[in-house]
């Protein structure tokens, strides 16, 4: 059953929860006294014309960037409470990222590259969780090959799986289909909707794609650098004629 937004979701249930940010680069107030709360367990699609913010807004909730006003928590923990180590262990523990850049490590087999965050952490690799994430990928049997012996969109299956394998409460993932094939992009945005479903993860996907939003449960429109409108249980047909009233 698909979830929605509200802003009076009870904390409890809140994975991510901006509060009045704005953030400023120079002369342009790319993020505008902005206020959401994502659920846990919901895709949500981010969208908005060219300089609207959206790529502000991910990189600010997701602990990437600082705001210069306002709050942003995860899980209820307040990003602007902690030092620089210590949003980038919960990033790393608490936090996934998709990018449309596939970001793997050329000199790194297929399952290195999946187990890095860990690797990095610290942690020990959850071998029955591995196979898990693999084989929902569609990459178990390509865990030796190297970047470069990849199909593009194999290469963003195994970014997704990255992603996933930390078992993040909140997966951000920017334009992740913007390079891929119509094919392709499909797979990778099923199993971002698996994410969700399956597993209870929050899903944040900024996207400029109508067919991609459609996967959601909702569609956050933001504008000027202001959040405009939501449209909950999208369709294509209702997000284009959305994306063109902007």
């Amino acid at each position: 059953m698909k979830q929605t937004m509200t802003m009076t979701a009870k904390a409890t249930a809140d994975a991510v929860r901006l509060e009045s940010v704005t953030r400023t680069y120079g002369n342009v107030r790319a993020l505008d006294g902005v206020s959401w709360t994502f659920p846990r367990g919901a895709f949500t699609a981010v969208m908005g014309p060219s300089g609207s913010g959206k790529s502000t807004f991910l990189q600010c909730a997701s602990g990437l960037d600082r705001p210069d006003a306002g709050t942003v928590r995860i899980g209820g923990v307040d990003l602007g409470e902690l030092g620089e180590a210590k949003r980038t262990r919960l990033r790393r523990e608490r936090v996934g990222f998709v990018f449309q850049a596939f970001n793997l490590v050329p000199s790194m087999d297929v399952e290195q590259n999946i187990t890095l965050p860990l690797q990095l952490g610290g942690a020990e690799v959850d071998r029955a969780w591995l196979r898990e994430v693999v084989t929902r990928v569609g990459l178990a049997d390509r865990l030796r090959h190297r970047p470069a012996e990849l199909s593009g969109g194999q290469q963003q299956r195994a970014a997704v799986a990255r992603a996933l394998v930390t078992r993040p409460e909140v997966v951000f993932a920017d334009e992740p289909t913007g390079a891929l094939d119509p094919r392709t992009a499909r797979e990778v945005l099923r199993l971002l909707r698996e994410a969700a479903d399956l597993t209870g993860q929050t899903v944040v996907l900024v996207t400029h794609d109508p067919v991609a939003a459609a996967w959601a449960d909702s569609v956050v429109f933001l504008n000027a650098g202001r959040i405009v409108d939501e449209l909950v249980s999208p369709t294509v047909a209702a997000v284009m004629n959305r994306w063109e009233a902007l």
